[in-house]
């Protein structure tokens, strides 16, 4: 891990198209501003290990909830006959 010192007002560059700066810092925390193009998501951690997390449980479907949800498409496919 590259641990850098910045004042208030620096900046920290990420390759040719991330700007990381120092915005204010306070008693027990700082904030950053966080200049990237709209193709790169930016997420504080936990937020990220949320999504993560979610996105595990979701991809854990069993046999049993694909063929409920067969019977319930197939049946509203029916009723739009």
């Amino acid at each position: 891990m590259l641990v850098l010192t910045r004042k208030v007002g620096e900046s920290i560059r990420i390759s040719d198209d991330i700007v990381v700066k120092v915005i204010d810092i306070g008693k027990n925390r700082i904030r950053i501003g966080i200049d990237a193009p709209s193709t790169v998501s930016v997420l504080r951690n936990e937020v990220y290990e949320e999504i993560h997390q979610e996105n595990i449980l979701s991809s854990r479907g069993s046999v049993t909830d694909l063929a409920k949800a067969a019977t319930l498409w197939a049946r509203k496919s029916k009723k739009e006959e």
